[in-house]
């Protein structure tokens, strides 16, 4: 049983937040530490670490919403600041506190620094995508702005050398850090430039704080970045530090190492690609031999066809063909145009034998009319036909006595005499 006034754990630790909440000195507040277990949970996308000093530590929280927001992404031992406000969480009754925003301690006036550098840079168009130059596959020579004794470098020979220890690699030996450095790194990318014949440039440090990475965020390395006339590989510090270098930059690479990886292809890599194209080169040119060929096949046949050989054969074998259906069509004319004058000859023939006969038949009955009306036949019975020299007939007495002299044509002759008036007349 529990004893009269006793509260639960739950009530005491949701009172304990109430008192916390109610506080005006933690509602908001910036707390200065070092980052211990940092710790971003995959799933939900919250970050959880503590933040100690000397003697203490608190536990921190900073939701997703928030994380995508922040300025850095937190590391254990860097030292930064975490404003928001203290709560308690009622699981366990833990006192936390609740990040809103995160940056890195004692660098508040760098970041705003950085952050109107790289908005007035921004609006002159140096981070522009469409200014950004591409990367060759397989560079000539390589040239790295760097510091000699660095780990950046050695681990560029490093990933070179097993990815592809053929390209030729030049040092320009730079400081990396101090006041002397970004002046170093700008003539070091001009340099590069300007007296190796390097198509592709890396400029490169190891991590570090926000304040040794500083050099790569001064605007005189940003420029030169930018006219560089070769394609800049920027592969400073870690993954998550950007710098105004990297975002003047053609490619950002997060760690020297993976600029190393970005620039030098790998030789298997090459080879398998190589291989492959190779491969595709063969059957493409293959197919277009095939297609060639046929193309040439159907030439052959088309110029075969209209060949001036073939066109005359051609023209003489039509040539034939119509001489032949021409004399068929003459002879069958000329035969149709024969018969038929031998039918028109044939009916000429009866019509003219007709003719004949209907006119010999009249010829007859004429002659015999005639032979009715001649005077001659008269002669034949014994009378006479008396005509004056003139042959004019005389058909009186009187025209005799005038004519005088006179013909008389009998039957079988003619005779001439002379009329003289008797006595009684």
């Amino acid at each position: 049983m529990s004893e009269t006034g006793s509260i639960s754990v739950s009530e005491l630790n949701y009172l304990l937040a109430e008192a916390v909440r109610r506080e005006p000195r933690i509602r908001s507040v910036t707390v200065r530490g070092e980052v211990s277990g940092f710790r971003p949970h995959l799933a939900t996308g919250h970050w959880y670490f503590s933040l100690k000093d000397e003697e203490s530590a608190i536990s921190c929280v900073m939701f997703r919403q928030n994380t995508f927001h922040a300025r850095i992404k937190p590391r254990d031992g860097d030292r930064i600041l975490v404003s928001g406000f203290a709560d308690v969480y009622t699981k366990n009754g833990q006192c936390q506190l609740r990040a809103m925003s995160l940056r890195p301690d004692g660098t508040g006036d760098l970041f705003l620094k950085f952050e109107e550098l790289k908005r007035r840079l921004s609006a002159e168009g140096l981070f522009d995508p469409s200014r950004k130059k591409l990367l060759p596959m397989v560079p000539r020579k390589v040239a790295v702005v760097t510091s000699g004794s660095g780990a950046a470098w050695h681990d560029i020979l490093n990933v070179s050398a097993l990815r592809n220890p053929t390209v030729p690699i030049v040092l320009i030996p730079v400081t990396v850090q101090g006041e002397r450095a970004a002046a170093e790194i700008a003539a070091g990318i001009r340099i590069a430039n300007e007296q190796t014949d390097a198509d592709v440039v890396i400029v490169a440090r190891g991590g570090g704080s926000a304040e040794d990475l500083w050099c790569f965020n001064d605007e005189s390395v940003a420029r030169a970045v930018a006219g560089s006339r070769i394609p800049v590989v920027s592969g400073v510090g870690h993954e998550i530090d950007t710098t105004i270098c990297d975002l003047a930059a053609d490619i950002r690479a997060s760690t020297p190492s993976n600029a190393a990886e970005i620039v030098f292809p790998d030789r298997k890599e090459l080879t398998g690609r190589t291989n492959t194209l190779q491969i595709g080169l063969r059957r493409a040119a293959e197919s277009e031999i095939s297609r060639a060929e046929a193309q040439i096949r159907d030439a052959v046949l088309r110029l075969t066809f209209v060949s001036p050989e073939k066109r005359i054969a051609r023209l003489k074998s039509e040539s034939n063909l119509r001489r032949s259906e021409l004399i068929r069509v003459l002879k069958a004319r000329l035969e149709k145009t024969f018969a038929r004058h031998q039918l028109a000859g044939t009916a000429l023939t009866h019509a003219a034998a007709r003719r004949v006969d209907a006119a010999g038949t009249q010829v007859l009955r004429l002659r015999e009319r005639l032979e009715a009306i001649n005077p001659l036949q008269v002669l034949q019975r014994g009378y006479a036909l008396v005509t004056d020299q003139g042959d004019r007939v005389l058909t009186g007495v009187e025209e005799a006595y005038a004519a005088g002299n006179v013909k008389i044509r009998f039957a079988d002759g003619t005779a001439e005499a002379a009329v003289r008036k008797d006595g009684n007349k």
